[in-house]
């Protein structure tokens, strides 16, 4: 535990900050997921509208710093190709 009031408030913050970065990247994770599993399912639309959802909050993340762009540009690549593929088929 921290000796000093200021060392005490950071660490108070930091855990804060930190909580509410977890609650954020797994909403992106969720996000993701959906449009993995509707794939997985096979529906192409329902796959194409969850992707339309889940990259914006990808771009989010990347501007509130919790992941990098080129991170965001990968998934958001990958998602794509696959909505793709699957729509082709």
């Amino acid at each position: 535990m921290a000796n000093i009031k200021s060392a005490a408030k950071r660490a108070k913050q930091a855990e804060r900050r930190r909580q509410h970065n977890v609650a954020l990247r797994s909403r992106m994770r969720t996000a993701i997921k959906k449009v993995l599993n509707a794939i997985g399912s096979g529906n192409s639309e329902q796959a194409a509208e969850a992707c339309k959802a889940a990259t914006p909050k990808i771009d989010a993340m990347v501007n509130k710093g919790l992941i990098h762009r080129n991170k965001a540009a990968r998934h958001k690549s990958n998602l794509n190709k696959a909505v793709k593929a699957l729509a082709q088929s």
